[in-house]
């Protein structure tokens, strides 16, 4: 696959750390950017992980087994290619998506040695997705130094959601220390909603929406006049639907029973509530639907995760 770039022209980088899966794409820095190439490493932790890209400009895709036992490997990987088909194509910046900012990380702005330490002192928030995060940003910082980088939050799109929306029905101590729900998938929503307004125009885009981004996280949110005025997801991105290997909502009495039975600890509950419920759980089997739609006929515990 040859990728049609300008040699000499700088060009914008932008990362996406999902679930299991690391998305990548290649702008120019023109105004308006044009997308040079996409692609991902999806299968991540899997001996099925693959990197696939597709040029722009109607190129033939590139598809490869990959090794990416982590997501610093996948990474990497990405590394690695982006060389290969860039060559001596400068990037002059590269964007990330981080999933949760915190409680005080409510707004995109540049990645700073500070920042990256505000990130780490959130970990306890989100040990599904910030340490994969911030591997990724890690390894891209290394590899480009110097190159401005810019943290772009999931959070961001729903910091204006109503107070009944943001309040959690827990005692109020905990709310005045700035727990309260702040909505993921933001960066989702961000796109849907341009999309929406350019296909079906501003006034339809100005009603009452109702957003679903569904993938291996999913989560679906209620948009007025531009606004969030709610969302499935709440303090953190396990809760609402049910997910690849999340549970979503379900009644907190069992987690304690859950915990206490089994004799975990908080991180081992943790582990348990990110990465071995949801369809994972119920299908004894994979968090992927393609694989359960494939297991459907013939698994009955493939059968309950797709239905």
């Amino acid at each position: 696959m040859s990728v049609a770039t300008q040699p000499n022209s700088p060009s914008i980088l932008t990362i996406n750390g999902g679930s299991s899966s690391i998305k990548f794409a290649v702008f120019s820095s023109s105004t308006p950017p044009n997308r040079l190439l996409s692609g991902q490493v999806e299968r991540i932790g899997s001996p099925d992980a693959r990197l696939t890209a597709t040029a722009d400009d109607a190129s033939k895709a590139d598809s490869r087994p990959v090794t990416a036992g982590n997501f610093k490997d996948g990474a990497k990987q990405i590394l690695t290619f982006l060389e290969e088909r860039l060559g001596s194509s400068k990037i002059a910046g590269i964007g990330h998506r981080v999933v949760h900012g915190g409680v005080h990380l409510l707004a995109n702005q540049l990645m700073t040695d500070e920042l990256l330490a505000e990130l780490r002192r959130a970990l306890p928030l989100d040990l599904a997705h910030l340490p994969r995060e911030i591997a990724l940003i890690e390894v891209f910082r290394s590899a480009f130094p110097g190159i401005p980088q810019v943290a772009c939050f999931d959070t961001a799109f729903h910091r204006d959601l109503p107070r009944v929306a943001q309040l959690l029905p827990i005692p109020r101590k905990y709310q005045d220390t700035g727990l309260r729900r702040l909505g993921f998938h933001g960066l989702s929503y961000t796109y849907l909603m341009g999309q929406l307004a350019t296909i079906a125009g501003e006034k339809v885009a100005d009603g009452r929406i109702i957003l679903a981004h569904l993938g291996s996280g999913a989560s679906m949110a209620a948009v007025h006049h531009g606004k969030p005025i709610d969302t499935t997801m709440s303090f953190t991105p396990t809760s609402g639907l049910v997910m690849g290997t999340r549970p979503g909502d379900m009644d907190p009495g069992l987690l304690v029973y859950l915990m206490q039975e089994g004799k975990r600890s908080t991180a081992q509950m943790d582990k348990f509530i990110s990465e071995e419920c949801g369809l994972r759980g119920i299908s004894d089997t994979s968090s992927d639907m393609r694989d359960l739609i494939q297991r459907r006929p013939t698994d009955p515990r493939a059968a309950d995760a797709v239905d």
